[in-house]
């Protein structure tokens, strides 16, 4: 069995109007693209509308079954951090399709480095995206569900397997995931008697060109090499994360409601915390993995 096929049957979300955040590239942009091939409109959200009008121009076109049944791509500008842009995106998205079925929470941040070495404001800058931002739009499109009595909608939540072990070098990453995830929880019991199901994804290693490349800048990526972290022996392939949310924001998971579901070939439970193997880099060579992710921020 090929684990790059596509899992579910054509026209699987044809009527559904799904917002993804961060949605412009990475793990964002894979799920778009299966959302919109199963008949989806989707809204990819994000803070750069450049990149979001190439994102929809880019899977709008290449897409045969996407043109076929008619299924939209619209990008819209959103900083998550401040509420006032995601009441107007949620308006934007109603304009356009008339109503919104799915939140998929998956804008995020995140760097490597002793907690130590972090300023307070880098630390905030990944709580005010990640968890801030989540609680945003949770929040935002929640209340509308809620105040227009519409059922049948969907959070889906991107958290990470450190969620909920936490993980060394990441902390602000792994504090306002592990927010996130109680969200989900919490969210999943109080909101099920408007017809909101909350649920959430935890990812193991799904490498992507501009998030890895921020992380493990240089050679790093193969000095720690995480598919050797994993009992399956591979990073996962990222039409295998697309199957699964395609999955939870279908009807076919109405009574799946407050899970979250882990992949990660294993990982997690081979050795918990994604970065504890960061223990091995000296002191002087985080001086130089400072240097190199400064140096890339500024190209």
């Amino acid at each position: 069995m090929d684990f790059t096929k596509k899992m579910l049957r054509d026209g699987a979300l044809e009527n559904k109007v799904i917002v993804v955040t961060g949605g412009g590239s990475g793990l964002g942009k894979a799920m778009t693209k299966y959302f919109l091939e199963l008949g989806a409109n989707v809204a990819i959200t994000s803070r750069d509308l450049a990149k979001l009008e190439k994102t929809a121009a880019e899977l709008e076109s290449e897409n045969g079954g996407t043109r076929r049944s008619g299924a939209k791509c619209l990008p819209l500008q959103c900083d998550v951090r401040d509420y006032a842009q995601v009441e107007n995106m949620l308006d934007s998205v109603i304009a356009a399709f008339g109503k919104v079925d799915v939140l998929l929470n998956n804008a995020a941040g995140n760097f490597i480095s002793p907690t130590e070495r972090l300023s307070a404001n880098a630390f905030d800058t990944i709580i005010d995206i990640v968890l801030k931002g989540t609680k945003n739009c949770t929040l935002a499109f929640g209340k509308h569900w809620i105040d227009t009595k519409k059922k049948d909608n969907v959070i889906l939540n991107i958290v990470t397997t450190y969620a909920w072990t936490g993980s060394a070098y990441v902390v602000p990453s792994a504090t306002a995931k592990a927010g996130v995830l109680a969200m989900t929880r919490s969210l999943a019991v109080e909101w099920a008697k408007y017809g909101i199901r909350s649920n959430a994804i935890a990812p193991g290693p799904f490498p992507t060109k501009g998030a890895w490349d921020r992380l493990l800048p240089g050679d790093l990526a193969e000095k720690f090499d995480m598919a050797k972290k994993v009992p399956l022996q591979r990073v996962g392939d990222h039409q295998e994360l697309a199957n699964l949310a395609a999955y939870l924001v279908s009807d076919f998971s109405a009574y799946v409601n407050g899970e979250v579901i882990t992949i990660d070939g294993g990982e997690w439970l081979k050795g918990a915390g994604q970065f504890n193997v960061l223990e091995a880099i000296p002191e002087p060579m985080w001086d130089m993995l400072e240097a190199m992710i400064k140096a890339k921020k500024s190209t």
